[in-house]
């Protein structure tokens, strides 16, 4: 069985007990989590495809916590003018594990 979820501005594709790293929200480690925004949902034999979500469907899904990306630097650079600048940003994230799908 999977679901097909939007969050962020982005669509998942998950399963029962899959880890995902979403954006980053001030939400408890060890609560639960839930998607409303359902977009389709199959369990093997059927497919559901909402237009555009599919109603009473819903994922819920346990946060472990915190974590952070990559180190992206950002190099900006002006010729014969002695300008350099380097900065970095790492993005947050919330991990969590995808624990039922109903629907």
């Amino acid at each position: 069985m999977y679901a097909i979820v939007a969050d962020g501005g982005r669509q998942y594709k998950v399963e029962e007990g899959q880890l995902l790293e979403i954006d980053y929200r001030e939400v408890e480690a060890g609560s639960d989590f839930t998607f409303e925004r359902v977009l389709a949902v199959s369990d093997g034999e059927s497919f559901k495809l909402g237009q555009p979500t599919v109603d009473g469907a819903s994922v819920t899904a346990k946060v472990i916590g915190e974590t952070k990306g990559e180190k992206i630097y950002v190099q900006k650079f002006r010729r014969r003018k002695n300008s350099k600048r380097r900065t970095g940003h790492r993005q947050k994230y919330v991990k969590v594990q995808i624990s039922s799908i109903a629907g």
